[in-house]
């Protein structure tokens, strides 16, 4: 009886509403404690959530300055963690096309893990910023190739980017339509430009789309170009 009093006690501090309603030699302690478990469980997985939620949002709307440190200074430069090799490969020749075909552009770039790289190595490994093949993908970037997400980037109010653009993250995707990486665009935005966040959308997204059908396979992105 001593032990269901001092039980009883507990349970009314955990809600002093509560009439216990166990018999002696239950366990109520247990139900009480497995009962806040069950709820705390539940508050990390809504502020997990909510915190996605929120990152989605932020990536999508607003600019990510990734390459700057919290006191506004440059952050240091990254080393490449990829080294393409000295031939020229297939997805410049693509590069060249698309820059060619596309005077809208200022840049077009390809992201992925290389073909013999280790998981997660993900890097820019085409594009038409020639010096920036190897670098290290952003937090951005590795979003959209594991979830699949299409992040648009007004990209204004830059300190080390002053340029306006507006840059749409996209899935790359092979002949098939399978998801194979990433692919970003960026798009001259002049002050006087009427475009819309859609406008963007749109364009960029058919021009992926047009893409893929001369991607028969990721590997055949690192093939030498003929």
């Amino acid at each position: 009886m001593k032990d269901s009093a001092h039980r009883a006690a507990v349970d009314r501090r955990v809600d002093p509403n509560r009439t216990p309603t166990y018999a002696p030699g239950a366990y109520p302690s247990r139900e009480v404690n497995f009962h806040y478990i069950r709820c705390s469980m539940k508050k990390i997985a809504i502020l997990r959530s909510s915190a996605f939620a929120i990152a989605l949002c932020i990536s999508s709307a607003t600019p990510i300055h990734a390459a700057q440190t919290a006191a506004g200074t440059p952050a240091p430069e990254r080393s490449k963690n990829w080294i393409p090799p000295a031939a020229k490969l297939y997805v410049q020749i693509l590069t060249e096309q698309i820059m060619a075909a596309h005077p809208e552009l200022i840049s077009v770039t390809f992201h992925g893990v290389p073909p013999g790289a280790a998981p997660k190595t993900y890097t820019m490994f085409g594009g038409s910023y020639l010096d920036r093949i190897g670098n290290p993908d952003d937090p951005d970037d590795v979003m959209v190739i594991e979830t699949g997400v299409t992040l648009l980037d007004p990209r204004w109010h830059r300190t080390k980017d002053t340029i306006r653009k507006f840059v749409v993250q996209t899935p790359l995707r092979d002949a098939a339509g399978e998801n194979i990486g990433l692919i970003v665009i960026a798009y001259k935005n002049p002050v006087n430009s009427i475009k819309t966040d859609q406008d963007f959308f749109l364009a960029g997204t058919k021009l992926r789309d047009d893409l893929q059908k001369q991607i028969p396979s990721f590997a055949a992105l690192f093939e030498p170009a003929k």
